[in-house]
């Protein structure tokens, strides 16, 4: 394909790329690179769901091999993990199949799993608070207005926006 910017009197851009269809290109060939684009780029290329599980094992070998700051692991992890998510009894044979390598790559894999899981039950944990408070704000206000308490004083007190809280009044 090529894009090109012109005037009539000048081509300004003249700009030829190659379209590289991910899902056509074997996801073996690409494992021994130590390369952080191809690590997260496995998770577009072409495996079957048999593999899949597989496909995730050698993404965290090759985490664990090119030893990335945690800001760029975020990254490919995350990149990786919206285009190959796992069912739980995939995850289990996942660590079964990690308990089977050599026990220090082992252990570096499972210490990623691990972390990530971890980090993972904390966002769920920080947006359960979230929730518990907004709901707890709510319940308050629909208490202050059972009190009689106009709705400037409620959204001054808990912070709730105007519109809300005329949402909760009977």
């Amino acid at each position: 394909m090529s894009s090109t910017v012109s005037f009539p009197f000048l081509t300004v851009l003249d700009f030829r790329f190659l379209t590289v269809e991910l899902s056509k290109l074997p996801w073996r060939t690409y494992i021994r690179h130590d390369n952080p684009v191809a690590a997260a780029l496995l998770s577009k290329m072409g495996y079957n769901e048999d593999e899949k599980v597989e496909v995730k094992k050698e993404f965290l070998r090759m985490l664990t091999r090119l030893e990335l700051d945690e800001a760029k692991q975020r990254l490919l992890f995350g990149f990786f993990e919206t285009y190959l998510r796992l069912s739980d009894e995939e995850e289990i044979r996942l660590r079964d199949e990690v308990k089977t390598m050599e026990e220090k790559e082992a252990a570096k894999v499972m210490e990623l799993i691990v972390s990530y899981e971890q980090k993972g039950m904390e966002k769920g944990i920080e947006k359960g608070i979230e929730k518990g408070m907004e709901k707890a704000k709510l319940d308050v206000a629909k208490r202050m207005l059972a009190k009689g308490f106009d709705a400037d004083t409620i959204h001054e007190l808990t912070g709730l926006p105007l519109e809300t809280i005329e949402q909760l009044k009977p």
